[in-house]
Parts: C-alpha cells; sequence; structure tokens
C-alpha cells in the first residue's frame, strides 16, 4: 500500500513538474512575441498579446489600458529600442496565472526623449481560452546604488 501510495505521489509530481516546464516555455515564449511586438508596434500582434484587462503601470507612474497602450505603441509616440533581461524568475501561484519578476535594462524613446534605465519590475499573464495574454506590470526606476 506505501509503495503504491509513493508511486502515484511520485508521478502526481512528476506531471505537475512537466506541466510547469511546458507552462513556462509557453509564457516565456509569449513574452518574446510581447518585447517583439512592443518593439515593432504591430497593432495586431499587441492586441492579441495583451489581456483585454491591461494594466500597465510605468515607472514615471503614469497607467495605460490596452486601448491606450497599443495606440502609444502603434503609433510610434513611444518606441522601444532595447529590452534586455538581466534577471528574470518565473512563478506559477495559481492555475492559469504567471508572474514574472526582476531587472531588466530598457532602452526608450518618448516624445523625444531617450530613457535609459534599469527597472525592477512585476509583470503578470494569466491564461485566457488557452492563450497566455500579458496581463499587467509594475516597474520602478532602480538608483544608482541599487542597480
Amino acid at each position: 500500500m506505501k509503495a503504491c501510495l509513493c508511486s502515484l505521489l511520485l508521478l502526481f509530481g512528476t506531471s505537475l513538474l512537466a506541466d510547469e516546464s511546458v507552462q513556462l516555455a509557453a509564457v516565456k515564449a509569449a513574452d518574446k512575441a510581447r518585447i517583439e511586438a512592443m518593439q515593432s508596434g504591430d497593432r495586431e500582434k499587441l492586441s492579441e498579446i495583451f489581456s483585454d484587462e491591461l494594466r500597465y503601470a510605468h515607472s514615471t507612474g503614469v497607467v495605460d489600458t490596452k486601448a491606450s497602450f497599443i495606440d502609444i505603441l502603434g503609433s510610434k509616440k513611444t518606441k522601444y529600442l532595447g529590452y534586455d533581461y538581466e534577471e528574470q524568475t518565473f512563478t506559477f501561484p495559481a492555475p492559469g496565472i504567471a508572474l514574472m519578476a526582476g531587472r531588466a535594462h530598457v532602452k526608450a524613446e518618448a516624445d523625444g526623449k531617450l530613457m535609459d534605465s534599469v527597472l525592477s519590475y512585476l509583470a503578470v499573464w494569466r491564461e485566457e481560452n488557452g492563450h497566455w495574454r500579458f496581463l499587467a506590470w509594475q516597474s520602478c526606476k532602480l538608483t544608482p546604488s541599487t542597480k
């Protein structure tokens, strides 16, 4: 009986780990597509990737919705020139939810001004109708002493 129970627990635990690794690969691929779409300003791709409930809080404190952020990126009011993760961790706190956190070196041009910053961020991905959608972003600029 104990051997059977241990085998079931091992099988269940292994399947959970396999499921999480599949989810991790899917979220990483979705995030790569998000960055590419943000850099290109492709409205159609952005619309597919962003959740209808997107809340994007920039490091400046400005908050965008899906519609306002797609407008900014599609019109090239803001252009993301570089987006390099220095640290990136993922957790899956609930079914269909992925948290991505870390630090990113981001270069962007907004209204003719260049931004070159290291950001601490928290992003939320949610599985919607079988696809990972970008639900939320919150970031802050790191000072030179915290970089």
